[in-house]
């Protein structure tokens, strides 16, 4: 009922069919059509009467198709559209239900680049679809197409998919053979591409990077061969713009060439792109414009880069390539060689930022390759530079006439100057009319060319040496009479700028016998000349000897000044000219007929690129010298054609091959050419047993392809132009010089001898011969001749002979040519291929050569008449070899090969694939016929054994690459037809008294592998993959399960012999989730039972065996007495790790990476560690939780988890074994190796701190074995690293404690709990519900404090989630002022061990009016069994202890994390860190406007009242601690107003005016004054407090502090100023001043003018000791931008021993000189060092992640040391001027200045005693 063509329609949306009898579709489903009405289709269904009314849907919803439905035993529907539409129809689909779990798996790489392919591959099948592309283009598609699709199936983990010509292959439609060398191809294919042999290199200039030299530029490129010092392209030229930018940007030819035709050989080190910089302008650069105004060109600069170093980009990179100057001039034509030899004496940097800016890609493959690869570099219009001469592979058809000329150097007098010329050559080319010929000067491939060419000017030099080259397009019709003239002139450097002309050259390109230049050196003679009058007319002086070669010895002519000399180098690439006389002569051999005999022996002598450029003119002159003479010339005629055709067998001329086939079809002429050809070639082999030497014969024998294609296209010419005549004698001389060939072939030889490689050199082109005779002789002709060739070899003897795999090559050969095709000839060729076949394979050698020619035999088309019969003969003589060489090589060790990798050497694939098409052509009268050569049963049964075994090797996972699941469904098809055409035998002949158990267990087992093996088990399939499966074959399972129930019923009796070998194997089958298949095998299991009850009486036996199946026998040896106790801690450890795996197992299950999943990992790991000792299992883990974080992207733990293994291992040459990812290799390589991942995921995770130490460590393995390359490469890997630290910013994480109660949770977290670090930008609110959505059934507690046993026991889920805060363990580097904050945020949160959570509450009776007094805080400290991050993003909480901090410690500490706050927002302002100033505004009116609403007022009123001093007089110091922190808290609010002051926005002064005002309040409400000797910046103490730098604090906040008494001591400042509550002094603006590096003069510095509304208060200031004023003593004057910003240039350009303030080691006493380090200088990177804030040895990083806190060691002590320096001056009378302005004291306060000398510091022999050594 079904018909070959059909309909269908494809879904156009989803149809959910919830109405009645809907029938549910998605898109792309297809619904076969059965009847059709107006306003609905129906589609098939399982009741065909009800069509009508079920199922049906309208039309508007699908799109109708044609489709066909091939007769098969599953009915399949496949459209008629293109294979390739479908199969991206199939795909996509299949893809977009793996994309979506990309996403839910957090895979975002994949989940993008599949989302770019997939949309990729939609636009190509809508152009697909349209069909308006040519042929050639929808290849390309198509193949680009097929390409995609073959890298998302790669990528998502799909089969491999065999096509052919871009369309998917029915394995059905071809053999199965070709199957598998279609599958192995492609296998090849993914695994590696071909090595392209040539190569281009794209170029693009874009700009010159910070050009400032005013003049044009002209920039030359060329690829340089720096070993042979040529260069090996021509010259690209650009030219650049007063900016540096190329003059035409829209003409992009000018910008971007392809220097083509790059050879293999040619990628290496020592090949450099060259680019050589000239400008134009004037003679000596920055010379006046008056001097003169003419311009020249001149040398500048030079840049080299490697070629090698491109090969690593697979894109196109931007380069910024160094300019270096030549030191002389002399030595400019080798300024790239010394570069590249760095020979730095020749040259200098031009300068750091001066680069040339280009865009280079390697490109690889053919010329038309490249262009469809890279079309959008063609699009465009882009210049070629060739190759100076012919590439590696000459290209037929290619036409090139270019002639390359290099002026090289000159020797000139000085012309009676009193100085060496400046020397200009101008390059003409003239035509033999004298006239200037226009256009054909190319100066390089980027410009048109030009009439003239000038070359560039060394300055005073009489031997200048230029090395330029031009390139001369001459068209050959041009050529003759053409020469070249080089005009010499004097460029003078005075205001004229005459170039005044004081001689020339001149060389003609074309010599009197015809040749063109010959390619080398010319030294031309220079002739006087000083008028260009004397130059029109070039036949005056050409006439002259044109080069001192030329000059002949008795030549009278007086040549003047011969002395001077100028040198020219020239090489001709031409296609169509030669510079070979040799060549001329043969060609032109009519004209000296007496010399032919030694033009035809020189022949061999000349370069075979001269004789492929004229191939057809040789070929034409050889044949016409053999119809001149054919008895004379016959034999030089026929060595010299023998060796131009083996010339062509050269790799640089194998393309030429089709130039000679097509001249053999359509320009040979040679009709009677046969019959000596013929007679030279039998001459030739009836002396090859006689011949002492062997070398020309085997030549002879090399060309014997092309000798017989020339011949027989002779013969055919000559029957066409006779009517056939002779055709007898030409039969007849043939089969004459084949006897002949068959007695040189029959000789055998002992041993090696060179008549063996002779025969060898003519059965490697005799399959050839072959198909040339079938063009005049029969096809059954042919084959005899072909058998008789082929028998009359010797019959092998030793292994050793070379002539076994050749003879074998022949026979491959002659299978795959159209001889063996033809079924008429194959008939005759099938045996002598089957002996040959049966002998090798019988003795297992060349197996390689058998297994091809097997395969090309059977990949033949299945559908021919009369294969059956070969298929029989095939069977018949090969069967039984076939099927013991299969058992040998699947016995054989097989090469390490992965199950992704094919072993190319390995023939098993091949075999396997024969013996699966032989049997696949099996039919039913086949296997008859086949089971009947076997005349007894042991034969038999041994041929059935082999066959099952084969077919358990087939089933093998191994067999076949993990995604060929195509050849292992055929694979299987193939087996289980077998099988049931042999279970008839088995039945037949098997059974009743011929029973045989071991055929019966083999036939078993073999149904119960085929059963069993993962390639069948459908449930793990895709849907998609699962329904085309059961599409096409069914399930297989099921077939044989139901076979191997017929079988089991019809052995009858004889099922007890196999009941206790099948009992386990049956059970494994019924634990297949397949319903059918156990519906069919459990019955199996109640038979057996029956058996053994019938038997027995009872079963069991069949009890026992299915118990010892299950059970682990191990565990009953727990009985034995000794063995009590061990067996006991065994199966305590099992247990404890069965709890691990199981809770593993489950995580696994759920398929997200999440802290579940990985805190079971690290459990599973620390369990193998600890308590088992399996380090190899320990190693397995710590990279599964490796690739876990790689998954979650937390490159931090994964560099942790990394560590733990790079631990277990030693800087030794251990050799260690192949072991997961890792190659076999030694400890060290492999140590290096983790380290460099570690360093990598370390750097991915920004703890660049960490990356540090690892490269040192690796930096030291480096130095100690000398590897000083990638020593370099450590060392600035460790640079770049330290610049991320100082530039990148890195967010802090938030740390959470999770506590997991309930008995809910796996063991490994119940009850207990952790602290978290949380992910980038992730809160307390989302990360709770990150936590929820982990334990979706947990119960999230809403309090801190810590649950009673209740909840422990419940049994349900509690999390309790708050966040904490880290302790940092290293506060030496966070109290350190001057340490940029980038620093210390990577130790405020790394290395962590306790963490810190405060609770306040109010302990007694609450003050209403100050809470402050009763304020308590509960302080809980977490400390982890590990720091930090570390393995894991948590770590479980190994102790807590608990404190409570009384109100007095809680004002201090309060006090102090703001005071800091403050320093820190204070330096960020100061070094310009702040986009903007509102952090500390913000900060600033914090504390103000608190101070003024009570904040420090409450502190004093609570805590230096005089009731609670009497009544807490254990609090003394507390409170003297207490109040210095409030005090010190003052002069940091002051000093952060004047920088507040300095930096303020406009638009905010009213706010800086208001709490300016507020301070002050604020302060005089307090009773703080300020002694002079503390106004310093807060940011000048080092050790992070100003208390230890300064004398104790008066009681000036207590109530009996009333005023302070000043000491003057003799570094304080003796000047006071006054200013109102609204003003601050300018003393603090000018120490803001000095600190930020910015020295103002005294009229820049600010001041706030007095509020009218405020009181004035008074307060006792220092002068400043750093202000240095340049300006004039005018009060309103600017400072000019070279006196504004001094200061900060003379600190920048000192040394950092010299600097005015040493950030590194601060005089605590002294605050002129004190300066936090990075506060306005930039910190040395050796200053970190000094710092001790980066660790040195790896095991610091270690072990702050092990120890606990208590076994670290606390901060080392470092002392600071005084550097001598001496502040700027300062001017006192611009000083007393700017006081006088500001107040009216300033008369009373100006005798106080004094000069800059009293403020020096002391020298270090001059050390004040009262200078202490301050501790940091």
């Amino acid at each position: 009922m079904l018909k070959h063509k059909q309909h269908e329609n494809y879904m156009l949306a989803n149809f959910r069919g919830m109405v009645q009898h809907g029938l549910p579709l998605e898109i792309g489903d297809t619904v076969q059509i059965l009847e059709k009405c107006e306003v609905s289709v129906a589609p098939q269904g399982h009741v065909r009467s009800l069509l009508s009314i079920l199922d049906s849907f309208r039309c508007v919803c699908v799109i109708v198709c044609l489709c066909v439905l091939p007769c098969r035993q599953f009915e399949t529907v496949i459209p008629t559209e293109d294979s390739v539409i479908t199969e991206i129809t199939m795909t996509l689909r299949d893809w977009g239900t793996m994309w979506k779990q990309l996403y839910m798996r957090n895979e975002g790489d994949l989940f993008h680049r599949l989302w770019h392919v997939m949309n990729e591959i939609l636009e190509l099948r809508q152009q697909v679809l349209v069909g308006h592309l040519t042929h050639d283009r929808l290849s390309d598609i198509k193949q680009h197409i097929t390409a995609r699709l073959d890298w998302g199936n790669e990528q998502l983990g799909l089969d491999l998919v065999p096509r052919r010509d871009f369309g998917m292959v029915d394995p059905d439609e071809i053999s199965i053979t070709e199957l598998y060398r279609l599958m192995e191809r492609r296998h090849r294919r993914r695994e590696g591409s071909p090595q392209a042999s040539m190569h281009h290199l794209f170029l693009q200039m874009k700009s010159m990077m910070n050009s400032n030299l005013g003049e044009e530029l002209e920039v030359f490129f060329s690829v340089y061969d720096s070993r042979e010092m040529r260069p090996i392209s021509e010259r690209f030229f650009v030219r650049l713009n007063k900016q540096g930018l190329p003059k035409s940007p829209e003409k992009t030819e000018r910008q971007c060439t392809l220097f083509v035709d790059l050879g293999s050989s040619d990628l290496r080190k020592d090949v450099y792109v060259v680019a050589h910089i000239f400008r134009i302008g004037r003679m000596v650069a920055g010379e006046k414009k008056s001097v003169s105004n003419t311009q020249y060109k001149r040398p500048y600069g030079c840049a080299v880069i490697s070629v090698a170093d491109l090969l690593t980009a697979d894109f196109k990179d931007d380069h910024l390539l160094k300019i270096y100057s030549c030191n002389a001039e002399s030595e400019w034509y080798q300024i790239h060689d010394s570069i590249i030899r760095k020979v730095s004496s020749r040259y200098s940097h031009i300068g750091s930022n001066t680069g040339l800016n280009v865009s280079l890609q390697l490109l690889h493959g053919d010329m038309e390759q490249i262009r469809k690869d890279y079309m959008r570099l063609f699009t465009r219009n882009v210049s070629i530079s060739k190759r100076l001469g012919f590439s590696d592979i000459i290209i037929p058809g290619e036409i090139r006439n270019d002639l390359y000329v290099t002026l090289e150097r000159g020797e000139f007098e000085k012309g009676g100057k009193s100085v060496a010329r400046n020397v200009e050559v101008t390059v003409y080319l003239l035509g033999g009319d004298g006239q200037l010929l226009k256009g054909l000067v190319c100066c390089g491939s980027g410009e048109p060319g030009v009439d003239e060419h000038r070359s560039y000017v060394l300055y005073h030099s009489n031997s200048p040496r230029w090395a330029e080259q031009i390139k001369l397009p001459i068209p050959l019709e041009m050529f003759h009479g053409t020469h070249l003239r080089f005009e010499l002139r004097h460029c003078s450097t005075k205001e004229k700028g005459e170039k005044k002309l004081f001689g020339f050259s001149f060389v003609p390109l074309m010599q009197d016998d015809g040749r063109p230049l010959p390619d080398g050196t010319h030294e031309l003679i220079v002739h006087k000349c000083e008028e260009t009058a004397g130059l029109q007319d070039p036949a005056r002086y050409l006439k002259l000897p044109f080069s001192k070669a030329s000059l002949q010895p008795g030549n009278n002519q007086t040549i003047k000044n011969s002395k001077e000399s100028f040198w020219i180098q020239s090489s001709l690439c031409s296609t169509k000219l030669t510079q070979n006389g040799d060549m001329l002569d043969l060609l032109k051999w009519r004209v000296h007929p007496d010399r032919i005999i030694d033009c035809l022996s020189k022949l061999k002598d000349i370069d075979g690129t001269e004789i492929v450029k004229f191939l057809q003119d040789t070929l034409d002159t050889l044949f016409a010298i053999l119809d001149e003479s054919p008895q004379r010339y016959g034999l030089k005629v026929f060595d010299c054609l023998v060796h131009v055709i083996n010339l062509l067998q050269d790799s640089k001329f194998q393309l030429f091959k089709p130039v000679m086939d097509n001249y053999i079809e359509n320009h040979f002429a040679g009709a009677l050419s046969y019959r000596d050809l013929v007679r030279v070639l039998k001459w030739y082999v009836d002396r090859i047993i006689d011949a002492e030497h062997q070398e020309q014969i085997q030549q002879v024998l090399k060309a014997s392809e092309y000798l017989f294609k020339y011949i027989v296209q002779s013969r055919r010419l000559y029957a066409a132009a006779t009517g056939g005549q002779n055709e007898e004698e030409f039969r007849c001389s043939v089969h004459e010089l084949f006897k002949s060939i068959h007695l040189f072939l029959s000789h055998e030889s002992k041993g090696i001898s060179p008549i063996t490689h002779t025969q060898a050199v003519f059965l490697r082109s005799f399959p050839t011969v072959c198909c040339e005779l079938l063009k005049i002789f029969s096809m059954r002709e042919v084959a005899n001749l072909a058998c008789d060739t082929l028998s009359s070899l010797p019959a092998l003897t030793h292994t050793d002979c070379p002539l076994q795999a050749v003879k074998l090559q022949c026979m491959a050969k002659t299978v795959e040519s159209p001889l063996y095709v033809n079924p008429e000839s194959r008939c005759v060729l099938l045996p002598v291929v089957l002996r040959l076949l049966h002998t090798h394979l019988q003795e297992q050698r060349e197996l390689v050569l058998c297994a091809n020619i097997l395969t090309s035999m059977l990949t033949l088309n299945t559908d021919e008449c009369g294969v059956s019969e070969e298929v029989n003969l095939v069977m018949e003589s090969l069967s039984g070899v076939l099927l013991r060489t299969v058992l040998e090589v699947t016995n054989r060790p097989q090469p390490a090969a992965t199950s992704l990798r094919l072993p190319y050497q390995d023939v098993t694939g091949e075999f396997v694939a024969c013996l699966l098409t032989l049997l696949r052509q099996l039919k039913d009268k086949e296997y008859q016929q086949l089971l009947s050569r076997f005349p007894t049963k042991d034969e038999l049964t041994s041929f059935l054994l082999q066959l099952f075994t084969v077919f358990r090797i087939l089933i093998r996972p191994d067999m076949f690459p993990k995604d060929w699941t195509v050849m292992r469904l055929v694979a299987n098809n193939v087996i289980i037809t077998t099988i049931l055409y042999l279970s008839d035998t088995l039945r037949n002949n098997f059974l009743n008294e011929k029973f045989d158990f071991k055929v019966w267990e083999s036939y078993f087992y073999l149904c119960i592998i085929f059963i069993n093996q993962p390639c069948l088990q459908l449930e793990m399939f895709p849907p998609s993959k699962r329904k085309k499966v059961l599409e096409k074959y069914g399930d297989m399972r099921v077939m044989i399960g139901c076979e191997i129930f017929s079988m089991w019923q019809h052995l009858g009796d004889y099922k007890l012999n196999l009941i206790p070998t099948l009992i386990g194997p049956f059970m494994e089958v019924t634990l297949v989730p397949q319903m059918d298949l156990r519906n069919v095998l459990i019955p199996v299991f109640h038979d057996m039972m029956d058996c053994e009850q019938r038997r027995s009486g009872n079963f069991k036996q069949v009890e026992a065996k299915l118990i010892d199946k299950l059970d682990v026998l191990i565990l009953s040896k727990i009985m034995i007495e000794t063995w009590r106790e061990s067996g006991i801690s065994h199966i305590a450890t099992v247990t404890r790790l069965m709890e691990r795996l199981l809770d593993y197992r489950d995580c696994m299950k759920i398929g997200e990476v999440d802290g579940k999943t990985m805190g079971c990992t690290v459990n599973l790991l620390n369990f193998y560690k600890t308590e088992l000792n399996k380090e190899e299992m320990y190693i397995r883990y710590i990279h599964k939780l490796y690739e876990l974080h790689l998954k979650a992207q937390n490159y931090t733990e994964a560099s942790y988890t990394l560590l733990l293994y790079d631990e277990l291992l030693e800087w030794t040459e251990r050799p260690l074994r192949e072991f997961l990812t890792y190659p076999m290799q030694s400890e060290w390589q492999r140590k290096e190796c983790l380290h460099l991942t570690i360093i990598h995921n370390f750097d991915r995770g920004k703890c660049w701190e960490n990356c540090i130490i690892l490269c040192r460590e690796l930096a030291n393995q480096y130095e100690a074995y000398y590897d000083y390359r990638n020593l370099s490469k450590m060392r600035m890997m460790e640079a770049s690293f330290y610049d991320k630290i100082m530039n990148q910013q890195r967010l802090e994480p938030e740390f959470f404690r999770v506590g997991f109660y309930g008995k809910k949770f796996p063991f490994f977290l119940r009850n207990k709990e952790f602290v978290c670090r949380g992910n980038d930008y992730e809160r307390l609110e989302a990360f709770q519900q990150r936590m929820l959505s982990e334990f979706p059934h947990a119960i999230a507690m809403q309090h801190a404090n810590l649950p009673d046993q209740t909840i422990h026991q419940a049994d349900a889920q509690y999390l309790q989630i708050y966040a904490v805060s880290p302790v940092p363990e290293n506060q030496d580097v966070l109290q350190r002022d001057g340490v940029p904050n980038n620093i210390k945020s990577f130790y405020k949160v790394n290395h962590i061990w306790r963490f810190r959570y405060d609770r306040p509450f109010h302990k007694g009776t609450k003050d209403k009016e100050n809470e402050f007094k009763s304020l308590w805080v509960e302080r809980t400290t977490l400390t982890l069994a590990q720091s930090l991050p570390g393995i894991s993003r948590w770590f479980e909480v190994e102790k807590r202890e608990l404190v409570e901090m009384s109100p007095l410690e809680n004002a201090s500490e309060v006090i102090e994390n703001k005071t800091l706050q403050l320093r820190t927002l204070i330096a960020q302002c100061q070094m310009r860190q702040m986009l903007n100033i509102n952090p500390l505004t913000m900060c600033l009116n914090g504390v103000i406007d608190a101070a003024v609403n009570g904040g420090l007022a409450r502190y004093q009123e609570a805590f230096f009242a005089k009731d609670y001093m009497a009544n807490h007089p254990e609090d003394g110091e507390k409170i003297t601690r207490l109040r210095e922190l409030m005090f010190e808290q003052a002069h940091i609010l002051e000093f952060g107003l004047a920088v507040h002051e300095k930096f303020v926005p406009q638009d905010m002064k009213p706010l800086h005016k208001k709490l300016v005002d507020q301070f002050h309040v604020m302060r005089s409400s307090l009773g703080i004054q300020f002694p002079a000797y503390v106004r310093v910046s807060p940011l000048h103490f080092a050790n992070g407090s100003p208390r230890t730098c300064r004398t104790p604090v008066p009681n000036a906040i207590s109530p009996e502090g009333g005023r302070i008494v000043a000491r003057r001591s003799p570094l304080s400042y003796p000047a006071v100023n006054r200013y109102s509550s609204s003003s601050l002094s300018s003393q603090a603006s000018n120490e803001v001043s000095n600190i930020t590096g910015q020295s103002e003069s005294s009229d820049e510095v600010f001041n706030m003018q007095p509020s009218p509304s405020t009181s004035s208060l008074s307060s006792n200031h220092s002068g400043s000791q750093n202000v240095n004023s340049s300006a004039p003593s005018s009060n309103r004057a600017s400072p000019l931008p070279s006196d504004k910003h001094k200061h900060s240039r003379d600190n920048t350009c000192l040394s950092p021993r010299d600097r005015l303030c040493s950030g590194i080691f601060p005089s605590p006493l002294d605050p002129t000189q004190v300066r936090a380090p990075g506060v306005s200088l930039t910190c040395p990177l050796w200053q970190l060092q000094q710092w001790d804030l980066i660790p040195q040895p790896l095991q610091c990083l270690r072990n702050v992640r092990d120890r606990p806190p208590a076994a670290r060691p606390s901060s080392t002590p470092h002392r600071s040391r005084r550097r001598a320096h001496s502040p700027g001056q300062q001017d006192s009378s611009a000083l007393q001027r700017l006081r006088a302005e500001q107040s009216p004291a300033s008369d009373a306060t100006a005798s106080q200045s004094v000069s800059a000398a009293q403020y020096r510091q002391p020298q270090p022999d001059q050390q004040t005693p009262a200078e202490p050594r301050a501790a940091h």
